[in-house]
């Protein structure tokens, strides 16, 4: 997987490409731990190019949510595929977090 950190004006827009899973999930936690410390309050995650997500992959969401709401901020993924739609769908976590269509519908609501 490669991702890539945009940051601007206190929004980290991170964006995923390939496989989320538990090969690489706690270091993409990692380094979206770092710009939530460094300030980012608020994650736009771009998921369209995102092939494959495991429940390591979904717990990433979950505590990058949790921190990014203890400092006061949000998160918000957009762009979901198909697959990536579905583990959310059957998790129950497109209940749980913000999801938006595009880019800037999610920059909107973060």
């Amino acid at each position: 997987m490669t991702m890539t950190i945009e940051s601007q004006d206190g929004l980290a827009i991170v964006v995923l490409t390939g496989r989320l899973d538990s090969t690489n999930a706690a270091d993409t936690e990692a380094k979206i731990v770092v710009q939530i410390e460094a300030g980012q309050k608020r994650v736009v995650v771009d998921a369209s190019a995102l092939d494959y997500l495991s429940s390591a992959g979904l717990r990433v969401f979950l505590v990058v949510a949790k921190r990014v709401k203890a400092a006061g901020g949000g998160l918000v993924l957009h762009s979901l595929t198909d697959h990536v739609r579905e583990v959310f769908e059957i998790s129950g976590f497109i209940n749980v977090l913000t999801v938006c269509a595009n880019r800037d519908e999610a920059v909107a609501r973060v």
